[in-house]
């Protein structure tokens, strides 16, 4: 099952501890993530359910594709890392 981790600076604001979920798109596993953490859903989706701009995800290391439908596939053994997108100069 796909592992799901979010960084210490986002534990900061919503608990998040890391948890192995099943699902083999991006969408289940979150969904699945925010069935037993639905405290952390507000902080990462906006209220269509797409990921929100202050927020990026990595699927082994990789970023992510599909913001809004989080339609990317997921391996098994893969870890998901949800990050704050930091901009500036």
């Amino acid at each position: 099952m796909p592992l799901v981790r979010f960084t210490q600076n986002i534990q900061r604001h919503v608990a998040c501890p890391p948890r192995t979920v099943e699902g083999g798109s991006l969408g289940e596993v979150l969904a699945a993530y925010f069935q037993q953490n639905d405290a952390a859903r507000g902080y990462v989706l906006d209220d269509q359910g797409a990921l929100r701009k202050h927020m990026a995800i990595f699927i082994g290391g990789e970023p992510i594709f599909d913001r809004a439908k989080l339609s990317d596939p997921v391996p098994p053994d893969a870890t998901v890392d949800i990050v704050q997108a930091l901009s500036g100069g």
